[in-house]
């Protein structure tokens, strides 16, 4: 069969309007379902979403419960861990890491993209000290770690970080307590209170109840019965048994950076317990 130029021309016209009609029916199906637009983190949905870092959100919220308050006289930090295995030594894999000597991080999420951002924290803060001579101040600490976290949301070689860290420190000089909350896509937001995981709207909650009733007068060895009764209260009973881990920056630990002793963890767990008995009963 024999064709002529314009023939040939026809045809491949029509071929590549039938490619066109197929690709906007892909196009229109994709925006339907926001199918296809979750392939890269450079991706934006026709609604504006980027889904990769919704992703990474959905990580931190499948984490134990994190949560840290910060209090008159310091910073105190608790977390959630899930025991993964009976056979796990108590304390491993920790979720509560210093940066400095006043201050320090609990995370949620992945703990090993969390111990990268507690890495350049430290580096941050190293850095900071060596060229000019005094520490690192909360603020610019935490914008430059949620700056970190946001360049992994703008380039399609790279993934989000799939977790949220809690910023804690107290200024060395004044005494003077700082939260900050870091979150997947690099937002840096200043709390008095708050929670990461599977269990912080709950974990909100009892926050605000707690500062609702102790006011500006709640100090960390005050907080310390509170966390814990939080973290027992928020736990899913679906979910594994857990370990609980506590730090605080606060008089106690001549405003530095520490674990709470074993001993009076122990002692703020078992007295947390019986509260939610007693409440329990109540009810």
């Amino acid at each position: 069969l024999k064709l002529s130029q314009a023939n040939i021309v026809t045809v491949f016209s029509a071929l590549l309007l039938f490619r066109r009609f197929q690709s906007a029916r892909t196009l229109f199906a994709m925006a339907g379902t926001g199918a296809g637009y979750d392939l890269s983190v450079t991706t934006f949905s026709p609604d504006g979403r980027v889904f990769q870092v919704e992703y990474a959100g959905k990580a931190v919220e499948n984490s134990g419960t994190s949560i840290a308050i910060c209090c008159k006289d310091g910073v105190i930090f608790a977390v959630e861990k899930f025991l993964n295995s009976k056979m796990l030594v108590p304390g491993t894999i920790k979720r509560t890491f210093p940066v400095s000597r006043n201050s320090g991080i609990a995370v949620a999420g992945m703990l090993a993209d969390s111990r990268q951002l507690v890495a350049r924290a430290r580096s941050e803060a190293h850095q900071y000290l060596s060229s000019y001579g005094e520490e690192i101040p909360p603020e610019i600490l935490a914008e430059r770690i949620g700056l970190f976290v946001h360049a992994y949301t703008l380039y399609w070689s790279i993934r989000p970080f799939g977790c949220a860290i809690l910023l804690g420190c107290v200024d060395k000089e004044t005494k003077k307590p700082s939260l900050f909350c870091i979150e997947p896509q690099g937002q840096v937001s200043k709390y008095k209170g708050t929670a990461e995981g599977k269990g912080k709207m709950a974990a909100k909650t009892e926050i605000e109840k707690l500062f609702a009733s102790a006011g500006d007068d709640l100090t960390c060895e005050k907080a310390l019965v509170h966390v814990a009764k939080i973290l027992h209260k928020v736990h899913d009973e679906k979910d594994k048994d857990f370990e609980l881990e506590i730090s605080w920056i606060c008089p106690a630990s001549k405003h530095e950076y520490s674990g709470v002793p074993v001993d009076i963890m122990k002692a703020a767990e078992a007295e947390a317990k019986r509260m939610l008995e007693a409440e329990e009963q109540d009810d």
